[in-house]
């Protein structure tokens, strides 16, 4: 599976978006990638590095994140439920990720606000990456 989808969806933050691709992996080591702030930079392209007091994502979490070329913003985590993060970078609303279950997979994602959907090919590289570290290989 390598589809990756794009299309603007209603989300709980509002319209956004979306940038989503269906992965041969378990949810739950879906949603661990997506968590664990250590391995961001294995599969973010613009994360170089995270500094925060705690090593997964949970509700009020701050911190700092390093972008290439070094420059670095904080940030704080606005919600974790359901399988779903958001976050807002430098106190501006920034991407919602998610980890939905499917019968093939899971469905992993980034919601970008309309205002910066010139991010969207960023967060296709990510899907690329989550995928590359999430799915077996093949013997093809």
């Amino acid at each position: 599976m390598n589809d990756t989808e794009v299309g603007i969806e209603r989300t709980p933050d509002g319209r956004r978006l979306v940038v989503a691709r269906t992965v041969d992996a378990d949810p739950d080591d879906c949603w661990e990638l997506l968590v664990d702030t250590e391995r961001w930079p294995e599969w973010g392209p613009s994360v170089r590095a995270v500094d925060t007091e705690r090593r997964y994502v949970e509700e009020g979490l701050t911190g700092r994140v390093e972008l290439p070329g070094g420059l670095s913003l904080p940030f704080e985590i606005t919600s974790c439920v359901d399988r779903r993060w958001t976050w807002d970078v430098a106190r501006i609303p920034a991407t919602g990720h998610f980890a939905q279950p499917v019968a093939d997979g899971c469905r992993l994602g980034f919601e970008i606000p309309l205002l910066a959907a010139g991010y969207a090919p960023v967060c296709v590289r990510a899907l690329g990456g989550m995928a590359s570290l999430l799915e077996p290989a093949s013997d093809e």
